[in-house]
């Protein structure tokens, strides 16, 4: 597939993780970082959402964090140092490098056609299809390699979530693409 045939496939969320400090104290950030939340009966960490980029952070006194809700690297980025002079301002010994790397990536993609789900799993009959109508409408379709789940949907809606990286989830695309080119 070249790439303009890509022009459906729309990043829906991000999410990245690792560490930024050696260690936090969470009640102290929680009072002086505003939007920045801790209620350590329902969750272990803080919850800090920024608005611009808008990012959900979940923040934890070992000095790991994990990222949510990003659409973009630079996004990544903006609101990675956001979060970083926040906690420097609060009095954390944040990272000036801190070792946070993208963990998954989940797309959305149209094929722009009807995909008969049920041809799908007899045509396709493989151990990594998963298709229950009753409980839930979509395939869950596991790509080997790259490690890419694909969720399909009769409407020709594919979600595609596991890649690190856009290269990885254009390859499972790619591939899914040839594997139903017989069927559809």
């Amino acid at each position: 597939m070249d790439e303009k045939g890509y022009e459906s496939l729309k990043i829906e969320n991000i999410v990245a993780s690792g560490v930024i400090a050696g260690s936090i104290d969470l009640a102290t950030v929680s009072e002086k970082i505003k939007n920045c939340e801790l209620n350590t009966k329902r969750f272990p960490g803080a919850v800090y959402r920024i608005e611009n980029p808008k990012i959900a952070s979940l923040i934890f006194s070992s000095g790991k964090v994990v990222l949510t809700g990003i659409r973009n690297k630079e996004d990544l980025h903006t609101g990675l140092n956001i979060i970083i002079e926040s906690l420097k301002e609060a009095g954390v010994d944040a990272f000036d490098e801190p070792q946070v790397a993208i963990t998954n990536i989940v797309c959305s993609y149209d094929m722009g056609k009807y995909i008969n789900l049920n041809k799908v799993v007899i045509t396709l009959n493989l151990e990594n299809i998963e298709y229950e109508p009753e409980q839930f409408p979509g395939l869950v379709y596991r790509i080997e390699n790259p490690k890419i789940v694909a969720l399909l949907f009769s409407s020709g809606k594919i979600i595609l979530t596991g890649g690190k990286n856009m290269d990885d989830i254009k390859q499972g695309l790619d591939f899914l693409e040839q594997r139903l080119e017989s069927i559809l």
